[in-house]
Formats: C-alpha cells, structure tokens, sequence
C-alpha cells in the first residue's frame, strides 16, 4: 500500500514537472516570436532553450538553495552561484550561435528580433529561473517553519508535562505532611478521652474530603479555601483552648474567584505549628481580600526567631508551587523577627479565570 502511495506521489510530481515546463516553452515561444514571421524557427530556438532553463533551475531549487543557501553556508552558495551563471551565460550565447547558424543560414536578417539580443535571451531564461528559485525559497522556509514550529511546540508540551509532574509530587507531599499534623492533634484529644472529640473528627473528615478529592483539581474557588481553613482553625483551637487567639478577616470575596487548592492552608498550618506561645498566648492574625483581579493574603503569628527558622515542607512547597502556577504573577514577603512571624502574599488571579 505504501509502495503504490509512494509511485503514485512520483508519477504525480513528474506530470506537474512536465506541465509546467510545457507551460514555459509556450511562453518562449510567445516572447521569442515577437515581431517574428516563421513561426518554426521561433519553436526550434525556444526548444533549444529549454534544456538550459531546465538544467539552470534544477541545480538552482536542488542544489543551490536546500544545500548552500538554506544551511547559510553564503561563500560557496555564492561560488557556485557564479559559477552556475557562467555555465548556463555560454550555453546561452552558444544558442544564439544555434540560432544564426544552423536556423538562419548565417544571415542576421532573418534571426528572430529578440534572439538577437542575448540581454533579452538571458533575461527570458533567467526569468523562469528566478521565479521557481523564489518559489522553491518560500517552500523550504514555510517547511522549516513548520518544522520550528512543531519542535517547539513538542518542547512546550514536554515542559508542561514536567511541570505538571512537579506540581503532583508537590502535591503529593502536602497529603502526609497535612495530613500528619491534624492526626496528631486528634490523638492528642483522644488520649485525653475529651468531649469535642466527636466535633473533631466531623471537621477532619471535611478537611480530608477536600485534601483527598479536591487537591486533584487545577483551581477551586477561593471560598471553599476558606472554609476549609474555618475548618482547620476550629481544629486547632479546640487543641489550644484559652491560649489561641486567632483573627480570620476576609473582605470582597467573590464566588468566582479561583485559586490553586491547599495554597493558603500551610500558611496557617505552619502558624500553629511553628508559633510561639507569647505572655501565654498564641496570637495569629489572617487577612484575605480581593480587589479587582487580585488576592492579598496575610498572615501573622507571635513567634520566637529559634522556633521558626525552619518551617518544613509547608513553606518551601508553596514557594515552588507559586513559581511554577503564577511566575511573574505574585508576590511573596515573608519577615521573621524575634517576637513575628509574618507572610503577605499577593496574587493575581486573571490566569485563573
């Protein structure tokens, strides 16, 4: 089957050849018949012509151009350039020998008018020689752009796939990470055989839902971000008890917001867990709002600069996460002093839309 596509493609390309060749020799016939009366000497000139034009632009569009001039070797697509002019000016001025001689008995009266001029001769063969040359460019630069075009997309697919393979190991670390400090907590209250045990275990299995089935998607809204991060507070302070203090302000939140889930969550997970206990408290203070197309997200937390100078997984996953979901689209400030823990992160949110 492949044999017979091949042949067929080969008897196809040989028949557009012929035809268009044919279609040059009627217009040398029309433009060497000018102000000519014997119309068969006008046809035997243009004939012997045409192996010239046709060996011209074949070393041209096959040789020339794919092998020197597309490759940019300019010297020798030059060289040979000149020395093809060379080649195919004598054969040209030995046609007009053809003509006077063996067409017009060797008198220069009855020659045609125009294969008296070998200006007008070259001009009619090198003609045809520019324009499939020029034709032949223009094919094999729309070919090696598509060909460009082509490898680059392969090479954007192959980042995308590396990319979206970083953000599921990503991911895939915030499961146990997460997942590890609510269980703790919870066998903390079990131990302890206390009352909220129950109301405990109804927020984990919300918090476990979302983490479990949601974490899989691209985006969520920012509200079910937020209310899984109720969720995680309530958690944690029925842990703390009389020594949490927490402030959660959100303002102009919108329902079609969306972000990145577990994006904001190890923000606060990384508060409780890394905050320090000051005067007998644990203060945190979080703040979301939106304005137009962007997100500012801070937090802050008593701490103790020996208590927070390493955050874990938490931080740095979210660090790498920004950079790969929103390069050049946010900002992150993160100041840890001696009483403070803080993070103000900006975010613009349009790419989600």
């Amino acid at each position: 089957m492949l044999k017979k596509e091949f042949i067929f493609k080969i008897i196809k390309q040989v028949l557009l050849h012929v035809l268009f060749w044919f279609c040059v020799l009627l217009f040398y016939i029309y433009f060497f018949g000018v102000g000519s009366t014997d119309f068969n000497r006008t046809v035997s000139f243009s004939l012997f012509l045409m192996p010239i034009t046709i060996a011209t632009t074949y070393v041209s569009i096959y040789k020339l151009i794919p092998n020197y001039l597309i490759t940019k070797q300019y010297f020798r697509f030059s060289l040979y350039s000149l020395y093809t002019l060379i080649v195919s000016a004598y054969l040209i001025f030995v046609s007009i020998f053809f003509s006077l001689i063996f067409l017009s008995n060797f008198e220069y009266d009855k020659m045609n008018p125009i294969s008296k001029n070998l200006l007008f001769v070259m001009t009619g063969v090198y003609l045809v020689v520019i324009i499939v040359s020029a034709f032949k460019l223009l094919k094999l630069n729309l070919k090696n752009s598509e060909k460009a075009n082509a490898l680059e997309k392969k090479i954007l697919e192959t980042q995308l796939k590396l990319k979206e393979q970083e953000l599921n190991y990503l991911k895939i670390q915030i499961h146990p990470h997460f997942l590890f400090n609510t269980l703790n907590t919870m066998y903390g209250f079990a131990l302890k055989k206390a009352d909220e045990t129950p109301e405990m275990i109804l927020k984990l299995s919300n918090l476990l839902d979302y983490l479990l089935y949601q974490i899989d998607k691209p985006f969520v809204s920012l509200t079910e971000e937020i209310n899984h991060i109720k969720d995680y507070i309530a958690l944690e302070q029925l842990r703390f008890n009389d020594t949490l203090s927490v402030s959660f302000v959100t303002d102009n939140i919108k329902e079609t917001t969306k972000i990145s889930p577990m994006l904001l969550m190890p923000f606060v997970e990384n508060s409780f867990k890394h905050g320090f206990i000051q005067n007998g408290t644990l203060k945190v203070d979080i703040t979301i709002s939106c304005e137009a197309e962007n997100l500012r997200f801070s937090i802050k937390n008593t701490s103790q600069t020996k208590t927070n100078s390493k955050h874990g997984i938490g931080l740095e996953n979210i660090k790498k996460r920004l950079e790969l979901l929103y390069k050049d689209l946010y900002t992150l400030d993160i100041s840890n002093n001696e009483t403070t823990f803080e993070a103000l992160l900006n975010i613009n949110t349009t790419k989600n839309a």
